[in-house]
């Protein structure tokens, strides 16, 4: 890769990771379903204006679009609300690799091979540590949720791999639009209209940046950054970099929200890493090519 493109690729890795902590910030603002709603409102307008119509079939939209946008996103941000530390969230939320292996595995046939198997193990390894480290300070069902994001964007993954889009920055664009009116029907069901219109009302300049910086900086920027690097280098050279997202994660959670990380923490931080780059990084068996990651442990 060119020095410029490397770059590249670490910003977006800084970004994504940095975003943990944005939307620990924005919890403080909005409600959780509500705040990924308007992270959706303001990625898809009004970009979807200007990326041109679908490229895939619509209902690879609507699927990745509820599974990834409705079911990821709102079970991580509710499990940040509900305590679940920003830079253990980035970290923690990387076994989406696992769980993309093993969907691959008996949706799509990809037979994961020792090296992809090893690299699971290593992976659930790092978050039975990462479990036993937050239960002794945490609440346990706001871990539960982030893995159960984790598993939604394994899930989100295999359905991209099916749908192969050919422009990921207009497939991501056009998935954006879809979870907008499902979280905001959810939003009122389960935060109430009340709560709702307090947070919009109180809406500041930091609400603004926010809501800013999760749309534009980290969906639209991000995915159009990550699949132009995509479009000019193997897969194999560009998914390395997101093994940085949980190092710039954890890393800025710590010195922006004071986040300590105990040792037990970064046990389990490199064998999740480790474990993660073995999983992602092996090729599978069949002779489908390998899973592009989607958002590659963005949030």
């Amino acid at each position: 890769m060119r020095p410029l493109h490397i770059a590249l690729a670490a910003v977006v890795a800084a970004a994504w990771g940095v975003n943990f902590v944005v939307i620990e910030l924005g919890l403080g603002h909005f409600p959780p379903l509500l705040f990924s709603a308007l992270r959706f409102l303001v990625a898809a307008l009004p970009a979807v204006f200007f990326v041109g119509r679908p490229k895939v079939a619509w209902k690879w939209i609507v699927g990745v679009g509820l599974v990834l946008g409705v079911a990821k996103f709102g079970l991580l941000f509710i499990g940040m609300d509900r305590g679940m530390p920003a830079g253990l969230s980035s970290l923690v939320l990387q076994v989406q690799a696992v769980f993309t292996a093993l969907f691959a595995a008996l949706v799509l046939g990809e037979r994961p091979g020792r090296i992809r198997m090893l690299g699971m193990v290593v992976a659930l390894a790092g978050i039975g540590l990462a479990a036993v480290d937050e239960g002794a300070s945490g609440p346990a069902l706001a871990f539960v949720l982030v893995i159960a994001a984790a598993a939604c964007w394994g899930v989100s993954n295999v359905l991209t791999r099916k749908a192969a889009p050919p422009d990921s920055l207009n497939f991501m664009v056009w998935v954006a639009t879809v979870p907008v009116l499902p979280l905001f029907g959810l939003s009122l069901l389960f935060e109430g209209w009340e709560r709702d219109a307090e947070a919009l009302a109180a809406l500041d300049r930091s609400g603004v940046g926010i809501i800013v910086y999760v749309a534009w900086i980290t969906t639209v920027f991000g995915f159009g950054a990550w699949g132009f690097l995509l479009r000019h280098y193997p897969a194999s050279s560009v998914a390395p970099f997101t093994l940085l997202v949980p190092v710039f994660g954890m890393s800025s959670a710590a010195l922006l929200l004071g986040e300590p990380i105990s040792p037990l923490r970064w046990c389990a931080a490199a064998l999740l890493v480790g474990g993660v780059a073995l999983t992602s990084l092996a090729r599978p068996r069949a002779a489908a090519p390998a899973l592009r990651p989607i958002e590659g442990a963005r949030a």
